[in-house]
Parts: structure tokens; C-alpha cells; sequence
């Protein structure tokens, strides 16, 4: 049996993605329509997979001025559907009926669907559906998509329409004079098309679309005969051809809808009512802001962080328990071991060791391979013996410093919740330093018995593994099942450093985005959103943006990706592009932790409260900037797309629709973004573990460094990644931050911002450091410290903004790639976030080093060129771009193909 492909058309916020679902159970294909970003959906009824819904974009008209329109209206025309659904919002009837109107001419069998009937009937209006039939001259029925009312009746009738293949033959809407001219153009190109599409091309050409009529190739002689006949009419009405026709259309709604409703006594619905408070000019944006923090108050600070941190720590951190009572016994036995200091009592008694004139390397190898394995006999002698010779020289330590987890040293006095406090200022040797009245928190003594004990015990440091209910990570039990096979060391850190390390960073906040996602859609779904863009428009505006381009700057403040994917929303593809473009500059959770480092190093990490919104106002800045100077250039030149927009009435969304809402934007997510992260993954894995065995010793060769003789912990130092980092390093020079290091870890940082701390740890051989150890700090300060000892703290913050500005993480860049659908377009999106977050660094160090530090040279020039650059583009008039309209020609004998 032929398969029966039916279309389902009609306005934005009409339904139809409700309906699609209910038919279908979106389980369909999801992709684009060819050439454009519009996302294409189709899917087989469920009650039928013979029969194929095909869900076109939501649009207002088959006029070709956006993406949406041209690709329905080259579906309906060219594809020639077997039938078309025209779901129509009753509630807005009127607005609804001009898309039936161009519907009915494709000729196409159509059958109308009246939704929200329900709603109708609670106004008390009331709809003559027979004999709008009649003047529509094809089948209406009233829906309810939402409720799943009368739905497989509208489907049946679509399906049978189709198998008869009867088109519809479309209102008599015209004016008389118009009806003549159409006569006489049908006769003009009779041949040339279907005859089934006679009418509809015969009113493109009256229109003078010439992209509907390229297809009809028609000659010059017939255009010079049919212009006449168009101009007639043009000033006979004294407007333009397309006009008249739009005119004529609504003069015939407007009669239909007199002869088909029945409207009730005006009284504000419970929408109308709400929306007097919600769109309020004073109140809305308030109100607005108050949802919202709540929104990210649940799924940044509260439920989503919770479920991020969880799968951070334990899939892809140290693993998890089943059983609660082995959890609380397991941390109170860890708990317990590290009460004791046994790594402070080790390197103290080490240290006095050497400072006493023993010779430590031995011991320090020793200690070092004991951690690796607790069974080296021989690493347990050396130890023992060494403890033996210390004991001979009276080697006893004494008031051996205490560290936190993170390196930090801690002082004797305790905060609020009993916790020694952390020191935040420590001197270029890396010493404390302290402040009047403080004290250290230290062991009294460890001479050389403590010190064999304090060994021994760091050994006995509790396994998880042997307590009951404990489940492995998923980093822990790949390397387990890797080495039980006998993998090589390439083979091992490939999977666990650079694939499930890379992918596991960004999967991990897929937990925070469903539930960003569960409220957000709720949100789009019950009718909300669509005020919050109006309530937006008004400010967006000013700076050349629509008011849909605020959800997705919004929602990038927690993830770019999903702030990425809702740009979808934006009619306009310029807004659409620009917005996508712009949306990732607005600090996302995962650029926290490198504007902790900063706060760490400028202002030891204290609760001075200023710096974290200065570079949160500082992504605001760049996008205004950025959208203003974007808007005075050609490709972006004109006013943002008139607000239009249906504002549904409010309902509590389906919990099936809602679910498939989250879940599309979800997996599209995994699918489509993880992908481009798996691929980058391994790509910066590579980079950093491969290289030339060029150090002192080394015999020059190129392979897996870590695996190769005389490797050391700076192995990082000879690979790929080094060699790539020094050659774009010359790029970070004039923002002060000229090492190979910066340039690497700002390379690592696009698989997932929050690995430029890591990176960097690795990079300066700080471990496990995390943002919040001061010898992270330490580090991070010394790259930005002449020979001189003077911090230039303007090449650090030019460095953070740069990261915070240019290309986001992969995963948003391949989301960006999806959305922009194009090439061309694409790359110039990653050029400008990297063109323009150096050019801000740029202005940031060159300003900081003359004003602050006195410091001239040629980059301050060039610095007050940028500086110069932006300001006259974003003051200086819109220029008047000349650009003819080809889509709506002022006259037929123009070129047409």
C-alpha cells in the first residue's frame, strides 16, 4: 500500500507540534529542510504507518520573507503532499484564517482543524463550523489537540481526502476586478504549470513573487503582456499588486467572520486577566526576573547543581554507595585517617632531614612508589632504614605545619562550623604569610618512629572498595576492566584521560540541563514565554535585537548549548544567527572556576563581592556592543523582525508533551553535541600525551611520552600541545600572557571551559590543585610576574576575558555548527567570539600597562586603534545599505530567474 504523506500547517502556538505528538509520539526524523536552519520533523501515525505527518514550521503566510515560509510553501507546491491539516487557533481566528486562505489555492486537498474549542466555549462564542465549511469549501472540524478530542475523525477525513486526491478548490476571496486579472494571467501561462496549481501561480505572478514563479520560466513576450494587465488593477486601486491581494484577503475574513461567529459579550478571560499583570509595563520585567531566579535557583543552586555534583563526583569521580550505613561508616573512617596528618608528619620529618644534612632522595623515591604500591618491600626498607640513620643524627621535626586537602596551610583558630581557617597569603617561596596575632596549626613533633608509623599509615588509607554496596566510577572500573585485559598504556589513557575524561566532563551537566530544561519548557508550554519575549522586545530592541534573542542569552548563563539550541525560536534569521553568536559570551557555570582563580589571586579569595558580576556585566557589555556593531554592517543591517507573536492562553501543558519537549532538546544535545566533544576529546588528548623525547637524556624520538625513558612529571613540556601552544603563544603576547602554557590550557579549555584549572594544574606540576588552593593561586599569579616581581594584573584579567569571550567549549560550538547549518557562517561566528575576546583582552592589558604601570610600546597603538575602532562603530549613523528586494519584483520585465 502506498504510504500517504500529509502535511500539518499553521500559525506559531497553534497546537500543531501538540498535535504531531499526540499522532506520533515524536519518534520520528528530526533534521533540517535543505539549504536552511529550519528544523524538519516527520514521523508515521501510530494508529497507522502507512500514513506520514510531515510538521511544518509554524508561520503566518506562504510569503517568502523567512526561512519558515519559503520551506512550507516549497513543500506544499513542490513536494505536493497527498493532503494538508490546517490546525487553526479559534481563539484567533481571524488572524489564523489568511494561511487557510493561501492553503486552500496550493491545490492540495486541505481539511481545516478548529483547535482549542474548549477554550471557544468558555468565551461563550460560538462557530458555525458548517457553514465556514462552505464558504472555505472544504471539511472544518473542531479539535482539541491538547485533550485528544475528535483528533482521529480530523485525520481520518485528512487521510480519505488524500487517497481521493480531489483537490480543494480555494475561496473566491478576490475583489472582481482582481478575479478578472487572474482569468486572464491563468490563460497567459496555461501549459506551464500543473493545472491544479493554475490559481496559485496565477496570484504569485499577479504579486510578482519571483522566486514562486522562477519555476515557470516564462518568456519576455509573456511577461510584457501580463504586466499591463497588473498595473491596470494597480491604478484602478492606486496600491501595489501584493497589497491588494493582502487587502482583498482580509476584506473576505472579515465577511467570514461575521457570517460564521457568534461572539459573547466582551468580559476578560482568566489569560486577558493574568496578562494585565504579567505584560504590565512596570511589573512585567519584575515579575519576570522573579520566575527566573527561581527557575535557576532550582536547577543551578538547588536540585540541578545537586544532580550535576552527583554524577561529577561519582560516575565520573570515585564512585557511589547503595547502602547508607557503609557510606557513614566509610567517611568516618576516612575521616578519622586524615585527623592524623600522616602526608604533613612525612614531608616534615623529610624536610628536617635534609635540613639536618642527610641525603632525602632515597627515601623521597621510596615514600613516592610506596603510594603506588603499599607492597614494595623494598621501597618498606628504604624507608625503615632511612628512619634508622635519622634516628642515629637526633632528627626530630617540630612544629610541622598542618595542610588542607587542597595544599592550603591552616592556622590554629577555627571559623563558625569548626574548621581551621585557611591562610590566603603566602610569599614567592611559597611560605605563609601571616598576620598579626595568627598562629599555624602544627604537629608538635615527629621524630623518626612517628615518621616510619606516619608511613605506614598513609597506606592504610580506606578503599571504598571494601565496604559493602559500593558501586566502582565509571573512570575506576574501565581502567580495572582495561588493565584485567592486559591494555597498553596508550590504549588506557586514551579511554580514560582522553575519552571518558573529555566526553564525562560535559556529560555531567546533563542532570542541570533536564531539570533547566523541565522548568523552561513548562514555562514555553503553559504560555509564559511567549510574554516574556514581548516583555523583552521592548528593551532588546534598542540595541538591535529581538525580544526572543533574551531566553537564550538567559538560559546561557547556566550552559551555552541549550542557551545555543533555543535561538530556534527567532524567525528572523539574522536575529537568529547574531544570537547565536552572542549568547555563549554571557559567563556560563562552567567559566566559575576560572573566575575563582582570578578572585583567588587578586583578593585571596575573600568575599569580596565585586569581582564575579564584573565579568558577569562584562558578557553583557561585549553582547550590547557586539549586537550594536553587528547591526551597522551589511549582513546584519536592518531593524529587527516586528514583534509578532501569539500569545496562547494560559493551560497546564500535557504531561506527555512536556516530557517530549525536555527530552528533544536533551538528546538532541547528547547526539549532536557529544559527537563534536568525542572527536575534540581525543583530538586535545593527543596533543598533550605525544611528542619528542628531546629532554635531557632522551634520544629525540616521537611517541607516547608518559610511556617513554626518563619521562618526567613535565612531560607535558615536550609533547604536541607545547610545540602548538608555543606557536600561537606570539597570538597572547600582547595580552601579556606570552608562555606555551597559556596558550595550551586555553586550547584544553574548549572541550569544557572549567579544564583551563586543570590544565593549568597540570601544566605547573600542582596536582590536584583546585581553584580554591592558594598554591593554585601561586601559580596562576607567577605566569602574569616579570623577573621584577610586579604582578601585571591587567594581562591576567585580558587573559580571563579572552577565555570568557572567544569560541565556547565544544560542545556549544558544535551546537552553534548545527544551528547555523552553514559553513561560511559558521566559522565567522567562531572568528568574531575569538577576533573580538582578543581584541578586549587587547584594550584590557595595553591600558592597564599605561596607566598603571607606565609602560608604551607599539601594542598600545594598536590598543588605542581597537579602542577607536569600536567606539565609531557603535557611535556612527547606520549606513543606508542599498539592497534591492528580489524576492518581490516592482515589475514582471525585471529578471526573474
Amino acid at each position: 500500500m502506498a504510504n500517504t504523506f500529509i502535511g500539518l500547517a499553521g500559525n506559531p502556538n497553534c497546537g500543531k507540534t501538540t498535535l504531531f505528538n499526540e499522532l506520533t509520539g515524536s519518534n520520528g526524523y528530526v533534521g533540517n529542510w535543505p539549504g536552511v536552519t529550519v528544523e524538519k520533523k516527520q514521523a508515521t501515525w501510530r494508529a497507522d504507518k502507512d500514513v506520514t505527518f510531515v510538521d511544518l514550521p509554524g508561520i503566518y503566510s506562504l510569503s517568502p520573507y523567512t526561512p519558515e515560509e519559503v520551506v512550507s510553501r516549497d513543500y506544499v507546491v513542490n513536494e505536493r503532499p497527498d493532503a494538508l491539516i490546517d490546525l487553526v487557533d479559534v481563539t484567533n481566528l481571524e488572524r489564523n484564517l489568511y494561511l487557510t486562505t493561501q492553503l486552500l489555492e496550493a491545490g492540495r486537498p486541505v481539511v481545516v482543524g478548529l483547535n482549542m474549542c474548549d477554550l471557544l466555549k468558555e468565551r461563550g462564542d460560538v462557530v458555525d463550523t458548517a457553514t465556514l465549511s462552505e464558504r472555505l469549501g472544504c471539511p472544518v472540524l473542531e479539535v482539541s489537540a491538547l485533550h485528544n478530542t475528535n483528533v482521529d475523525a480530523l485525520v481520518k477525513e485528512a487521510v480519505e481526502a488524500g487517497k481521493k486526491g480531489v483537490p480543494t478548490t480555494g475561496a473566491k476571496c478576490f475583489s472582481p476586478e482582481v478575479e478578472e486579472a487572474l482569468a486572464k494571467i491563468a490563460a497567459a501561462i496555461s501549459g506551464q504549470c500543473d493545472e491544479q496549481l493554475s490559481r496559485w501561480y496565477s496570484i504569485k505572478v499577479f504579486e510578482r513573487d519571483a522566486e514562486a514563479i522562477a519555476p515557470l520560466h516564462l518568456a519576455a513576450e509573456q511577461l510584457r503582456a501580463i504586466e499591463p494587465v497588473i498595473k491596470a488593477v494597480e491604478e484602478a486601486r492606486d496600491d501595489d499588486s501584493e497589497s491588494i491581494i493582502t487587502s482583498d484577503r482580509y476584506d473576505w475574513i472579515a465577511q467570514t467572520m461575521e457570517a460564521c461567529v457568534k461572539k459573547a459579550p466582551k468580559k476578560l478571560t482568566t489569560s486577558e486577566k493574568i496578562d494585565k499583570i504579567v505584560t504590565n509595563r512596570i511589573l512585567g520585567l519584575p515579575i519576570f526576573v522573579v520566575v527566573m531566579v527561581l527557575v535557576y535557583y532550582i536547577s543551578i543552586s538547588t536540585v540541578g547543581t545537586a544532580a550535576t555534583d552527583w554524577v561529577n563526583e561519582n560516575l565520573f569521580g570515585d564512585g557511589f554507595f547503595l547502602n547508607g550505613a557503609s557510606q557513614e561508616q566509610y567517611e568516618a573512617d576516612t575521616e578519622d585517617w586524615a585527623s592524623n596528618n600522616y602526608a604533613d608528619q612525612v614531608d616534615g620529618f623529610i624536610a628536617a632531614a635534609d635540613e639536618a644534612g642527610l641525603d632525602t632522595t632515597d627515601v623521597s623515591d621510596a615514600v613516592a612508589a610506596l603510594s603506588e604500591d603499599a607492597d614494595d618491600a623494598e621501597a618498606m626498607a628504604t624507608v625503615e632504614a632511612f628512619a634508622d640513620e635519622a634516628k642515629d643524627a637526633d632528627v626530630v621535626a617540630t612544629d610541622v605545619p598542618v595542610h588542607d586537602e587542597d595544599g592550603n596551610y591552616l592556622l590554629a583558630e577555627t571559623d563558625e562550623e569548626g574548621n581551621n581557617v585557611v591562610v590566603t597569603d603566602v610569599d614567592a617561596d611559597g611560605e605563609p604569610v601571616l598576620e598579626a596575632g595568627q598562629q599555624l596549626e602544627v604537629i608538635d613533633s615527629v621524630d623518626s618512629d612517628a615518621f616510619v608509623a606516619a608511613v605506614e599509615g598513609s597506606l592504610e588509607e580506606s578503599d571504598a572498595a571494601d565496604y559493602d554496596g559500593f558501586v566502582d566510577s565509571i573512570p575506576n572500573a574501565v581502567t580495572g576492566w582495561l588493565e584485567d585485559a592486559g591494555a597498553s598504556d596508550v590504549v588506557t589513557s586514551l579511554v580514560i584521560d582522553g575519552i571518558i575524561g573529555g566526553v564525562g566532563s560535559v556529560l555531567g551537566f546533563i542532570p542541570q540541563m533536564f531539570v533547566l530544561f523541565v522548568l523552561l519548557c513548562f514555562l514555553e508550554d503553559c504560555g509564559y514565554m511567549s510574554r516574556v519575549a514581548f516583555v523583552m522586545d521592548r528593551v532588546f530592541r534598542r540595541f538591535g535585537l529581538s525580544g526572543k534573542s533574551f531566553i537564550p542569552m538567559l538560559i546561557s548563563s547556566g550552559c551555552g548549548v541549550p542557551g545555543v539550541l533555543s535561538t530556534k525560536t527567532i524567525e528572523n534569521e539574522k536575529d537568529r544567527r547574531m544570537t547565536a553568536m552572542l549568547t555563549t559570551m554571557i559567563p556560563c557555570g562552567a567559566k566559575t572556576p576560572i573566575i575563582a582563580l582570578v578572585m583567588g589571586v587578586l583578593i585571596g579569595g575573600s568575599d569580596a563581592w565585586w569581582v564575579a558580576p564584573m565579568f558577569y556585566f562584562m558578557g553583557i557589555a561585549a553582547i550590547i556592543v557586539s549586537a550594536i556593531m553587528l547591526k551597522k554592517t551589511k549582513p546584519f543591517a536592518g531593524e529587527p523582525a516586528p514583534f509578532v507573536m501569539e500569545l496562547p492562553n494560559y493551560h497546564f501543558p500535557t504531561i506527555k508533551s512536556w516530557w517530549l519537549h525536555v527530552w528533544e532538546r536533551v538528546s538532541a544535545y547528547i547526539k549532536k553535541a557529544g559527537t563534536i566533544i568525542f572527536a575534540a576529546a581525543v583530538g586535545i588528548w593527543f596533543l598533550s600525551n605525544f611528542g619528542f623525547a628531546t629532554w635531557d637524556g632522551g634520544d629525540g624520538a616521537f611517541g607516547f611520552l608518559q610511556g617513554m625513558d626518563g619521562a618526567g612529571d613535565d612531560y607535558m613540556d615536550f609533547s604536541l600541545l607545547a610545540a602548538v601552544g608555543g606557536f600561537i603563544g606570539i597570538i597572547f603576547a600582547p595580552l601579556g600572557a606570552d608562555t606555551w602554557q597559556a596558550a595550551a590550557a586555553s586550547i584544553s579549555a574548549l572541550i569544557a571551559k572549567e579544564n583551563l584549572v586543570g590544565t593549568f594544574g597540570a601544566l605547573y606540576g600542582l596536582g590536584d590543585a583546585t581553584e580554591n588552593s592558594v598554591s593554585m593561586w601561586q601559580g596562576f599569579a607567577g605566569m602574569f610576574t616579570d623577573p621584577q616581581g610586579v604582578l601585571h594584573a591587567g594581562a591576567m584579567c585580558a587573559f580571563v576575558a579572552f577565555n570568557m569571550l572567544d569560541a565556547p567549549c565544544f560542545a556549544a560550538i558544535g551546537t552553534i555548527r548545527r544551528q547555523m547549518d552553514d559553513k561560511k557562517w559558521f566559522w565567522f561566528a567562531i572568528a568574531y567570539q575569538c577576533v573580538f575576546g582578543w581584541c578586549i583582552g587587547l584594550i584590557i592589558n595595553q591600558l592597564w600597562e599605561l596607566f598603571v604601570l607606565g609602560n608604551f610600546g607599539f601594542w598600545t597603538v594598536v590598543a588605542f586603534v581597537v579602542l577607536a575602532a569600536i567606539i565609531f562603530q557603535l557611535f556612527r549613523p547606520a549606513p543606508k545599505w542599498e539592497k534591492k528586494d528580489d524576492k518581490i519584483l516592482s515589475d514582471l520585465t525585471e529578471t526573474v530567474a
